[in-house]
């Protein structure tokens, strides 16, 4: 115990100088519609750079830490899916699984992200923005919030989006909406699942991504990511 009590306090102390990645707040506030960016609903239920990735080492060090002196901890309150990693930021207040075989990597006004070694674009990401806002319902009724996520965030005006499902869940008191899409221009067409929640005064989302042609082989794969979102107080 000493010596975990030693590992612990090191951790924390360092973790708490962490450098935050700039946000664009714009991003999730509310905008025209395209005129040209159509939506179909298909519901089927309810509704620098060293210092930051030695920051990112240590982070995903210190979920496997967590793991053993807190187990009740977010994610790791279950038991971890076989071929996955935990990935815990106790400053930020949140915590996913993602594919044990799949990369760090930098991505633009987001706090975390990891891609797949071969396909860039199978990737999961999390970014948050200030919010006065306690929980995800204050924001309206979530489908309108779904469809303006999906619609003025991620959509591009060339893009068709397609809504196929819309899910909440409630754990620890915390509420989650996940919505599954799909989005095709001419030439190209991705799905993904998209995970929202509020928390510490931030407004957080996931976006678990794919090409289409790999989406039925690794949708269920996408979506224990999807499912594992949680956050923490902070």
């Amino acid at each position: 115990m000493a010596a975990s009590s030693l590992s612990l306090s090191w951790a924390s102390t360092t973790i708490s100088n962490k450098l935050n990645v700039p946000h664009l707040n714009e991003a999730l506030q509310p905008t025209s519609l395209p005129t040209n960016n159509t939506l179909k609903c298909m519901r089927g239920t309810t509704i620098t750079e060293e210092s930051h990735q030695n920051r990112r080492a240590l982070l995903l060090g210190f979920g496997a830490l967590t793991a053993t002196l807190f187990p009740s901890t977010s994610v790791l309150a279950q038991e971890k899916p076989k071929n996955y990693e935990a990935f815990v930021d106790l400053e930020d207040g949140y915590s996913y699984y993602y594919p044990a075989d799949w990369r760090e990597f930098e991505f633009l006004a987001h706090d975390s992200a990891f891609k797949d070694r071969y396909m860039q674009l199978h990737n999961v990401r999390i970014r948050f923005i200030p919010t006065d806002k306690k929980d995800i319902h204050d924001l309206g009724s979530m489908e309108q919030v779904i469809t303006d996520l999906v619609t003025k965030v991620y959509s591009s005006p060339n893009q068709e989006a397609t809504i196929m499902n819309i899910e909440e869940r409630s754990e620890d008191g915390k509420n989650y909406c996940t919505v599954e899409f799909r989005m095709e221009s001419r030439n190209f067409a991705v799905s993904s699942f998209a995970t929202i929640a509020i928390a510490n005064g931030r407004y957080y989302t996931m976006i678990v991504v794919a090409n289409d042609r790999r989406w039925k082989k690794f949708r269920n794969q996408l979506k224990v990511i999807a499912d594992s979102f949680k956050v923490m107080d902070i």
